[in-house]
């Protein structure tokens, strides 16, 4: 980000745009709902004004410790293999960004989510919701308590299954720092035949896996991956333009 002030005329800050051949397309022929969705226009980048460069006051006691626990929930302890995620949410200079709101949604250890129109046969966990919410701390770290997802069928072509993931939503700074994302686990053999990950152009897509982290792993507890979110710049995170909030 960039910005100075020149004798008594504002200059607004300049956040760093990606590369364009990066991006994450928001059509992709092999995605089959991208077609009933994404536009029929090339997207306009926005000029960043004032607007863009400022973002949302979400307020200190909005979210709470327990927000970042997803193992417990109703009375009871969810059923599946606890993992601890954690990382750190930095902008596009590699500051870490504080404050920032991290959401996130999965489905349960069997592969459902609680929701709606998620039906197939695969059981529902009483103990397990599936969301979480955390502000980064100061040095922009951010940490869950959560069950491992279960992959799971999602209609898109002949034996289609998603590979677990977790869904991520961020506000940094300003709105322009906005990230709907996916974050998946280290060597799934479902890589090969998933089209929302192979959306991801083939040098981005390391950035979207987590990194086993063995040092953070909960001796008879929990195990534990790290995944460092990057919201704007070169080494932006793969992110989902226009997310329509499906549980894909």
């Amino acid at each position: 980000m960039t910005g100075t002030t020149s004798g008594s005329r504002l200059q607004l800050p300049r956040y760093l745009r990606e590369d364009a051949s990066l991006r994450t397309p928001v059509g992709f022929p092999d995605y089959k709902s991208t077609g009933l969705r994404a536009p029929l226009r090339t997207p306009v980048d926005l000029p960043h004004r004032l607007t863009e460069i400022t973002g949302p006051v979400l307020g200190e006691d909005r979210v709470v410790q327990q927000d970042t626990d997803l193992t417990w929930r109703n009375g009871g302890e969810a059923v599946g293999q606890r993992i601890l995620v954690h990382g750190r949410v930095l902008d596009s200079d590699g500051r870490p960004v504080p404050d920032a709101l991290v959401e996130v949604w999965q489905a349960n250890a069997a592969g459902r989510y609680r929701h709606v129109v998620d039906n197939w046969p695969a059981p529902l966990d009483p103990h397990f919701d599936g969301l979480g919410r955390v502000v980064t701390d100061s040095l922009g770290r951010y940490e869950f308590l959560t069950i491992k997802p279960g992959a799971y069928p999602w209609g898109n072509h002949h034996n289609a299954w998603r590979p677990a993931h977790i869904h991520f939503s961020l506000f940094g700074r300003a709105f322009t720092q906005r990230l709907v994302t996916q974050m998946y686990f280290p060597d799934d053999p479902l890589f090969g035949q998933d089209p929302i990950y192979n959306a991801i152009p083939a040098a981005a897509r390391h950035r979207a896996i987590s990194r086993f982290d063995l040092e953070r792993t909960q001796d008879n507890w929990a195990l534990a991956f790290q995944w460092d979110i990057v919201l704007r710049g070169t080494d932006q995170t793969p992110f989902e333009t226009d997310d329509d909030g499906d549980v894909a």
